[in-house]
């Protein structure tokens, strides 16, 4: 198809002012939005939605900063009970368009996984810094450097005089590392659009899917007894060691991960096969003691068609509990005295978009046309494209600079994580292009 006129005045637009779209991208790095855990107090977020406002608003858009209160939000999906937003805002800014075309939101999250060990980084994690071509900071590809490529997009079309037809939809939210409440926050607001691009660090890559994700504890029981002095069988009360039984579950574990890296129907074309993971293990109360209890913390990431009816997990939570009873069922102390589950209340659900989506076809014309890489793939993870997707009726892909490349460096929350500044000017380039196309122009 290739750039139209129009199309090339706003990407040589972009391309003139890339110095004001990297020192756009530097300042947000700048504002410290570490993530949260529940009780945290607030950090810089609220300062942060101030200045995208001031900047959103001066080209144009009307734009609402509010703190969602918790009657908007208890109870709903991916928001943690007891969350407040108190000085945790969320932005919406639309550029309304003339009448007839489609509906585009912009969407991005601002909080930053932290920057501990900040020792190790080269230079401030807080203060971003060009070198060698990459701007370095915390949260620079995941996903800053994204966020000012949207904003950045949207102000260049506004400074252009161009007016599309359909309403352009810049939002931001809080809390997408620490639970997917932000984004949830905003769609209980009302924010939603005919589609959506998500500006996380894709690598140009057009994501369509991610898996979902249940977290919880497994519980074994032992019973405690001297480590040093020899025990008879557990019916005659005989010590347990809750370790070793521990070890039972997490080889039944093990079997169900193997299980499904078998099964024909997780061969996905763009997410990894199922995947069930201890990540923390908990036990003893004293060096010389049998401990009582043995927890295993797990994350199990399970792909859209292992959802249940109602497209979250429920389903994969009963086959993890199936295996570890079976499991139990075959030794005498658990057979009796059987683990048990504690799910957290608030796992992440996966989504597939289907390929055939109009923003699907638009994006990859737009990769074509800039003579980048036509590649679709999915996020192992979860991104709040899921959210906009399943509870706004508003299919979202993800699309934006390096960071989470199928084929590259993984650079999103490491030691002196970075972003190309080149790719930040083509993101911004490609969305402009993308918005054109998609709302149309009066």
């Amino acid at each position: 198809m290739g750039l139209s006129e129009l199309e090339q005045r706003v990407v040589d637009a972009i391309a003139a002012r890339s110095d004001e779209l990297v020192a756009f991208a530097a300042a947000l790095v700048g504002f410290d939005t570490t993530a949260r855990e529940l009780e945290d107090p607030p950090r810089e977020e609220a300062a942060l939605q101030a200045y995208l406002a001031a900047r959103l608003a001066a080209a144009g858009a009307s734009v609402e900063v509010f703190e969602p209160s918790r009657a908007e939000v208890e109870g709903k999906p991916l928001v943690p009970p007891g969350l407040g937003f108190t000085g945790r805002p969320q932005l919406v800014a639309r550029f309304v368009g003339a009448g007839g075309g489609k509906s585009l939101l912009f969407n991005g999250h601002i909080d930053a996984v932290s920057y501990e060990p900040r020792g190790q980084w080269t230079s401030d994690p807080l203060a971003a810094e060009v070198r060698d071509g990459m701007l370095y900071g915390r949260g620079s590809c995941d996903m800053k450097g994204g966020v000012a490529a949207m904003a950045f997009a949207a102000e260049t079309l506004a400074s252009l005089g161009i007016r599309l037809a359909g309403d352009l939809v810049v939002a931001t939210n809080t809390d997408e590392e620490s639970s997917g409440a932000g984004s949830q926050a905003l769609v209980q607001h009302g924010v939603s659009a005919d589609a959506g691009i998500v500006t996380e660090a894709t690598g140009f890559t057009v994501w369509v899917a991610c898996r979902g994700s249940e977290y919880g504890e497994i519980v074994v029981p032992g019973r405690t007894g001297h480590a040093e002095v020899e025990h008879g069988h557990w019916h005659d009360g005989g010590a347990v060691n809750a370790i070793e039984k521990a070890m039972l579950v997490l080889a039944a574990l093990q079997s169900l991960r193997e299980n499904w890296r078998k099964q024909h129907r997780f061969r996905h074309p763009y997410l990894s096969v199922p995947d069930i993971v201890p990540t923390m293990v908990k036990a003893g109360e004293w060096a010389v003691t049998y401990p009582a209890e043995c927890r295993i913390g797990i994350a199990v990431l399970y792909q859209p068609v292992q959802a249940d009816a109602d497209g979250w997990g429920s389903d994969v939570r009963a086959e993890v509990e199936g295996w570890v009873a079976r499991a139990a069922a075959a030794d005498s102390w658990l057979a009796e005295h059987p683990p048990r589950i504690e799910w957290w209340p608030n796992g992440v659900m996966p989504m597939e978009i289907p390929e055939d989506e109009p923003i699907v076809a638009v994006m990859r014309e737009v990769n074509r046309d800039l003579g980048l890489p036509d590649r679709l793939h999915g996020l192992d993870s979860w991104y709040d494209g899921a959210t906009f997707t399943q509870f706004a009726a508003t299919p979202s892909i993800g699309y934006g600079p390096a960071g989470f490349s199928p084929d590259g460096a993984k650079i999103a929350h490491t030691i002196d994580e970075h972003v190309p500044v080149d790719d930040l000017v083509t993101v911004a380039q490609a969305l402009a292009v993308a918005a054109l196309r998609f709302c149309g122009t009066a």
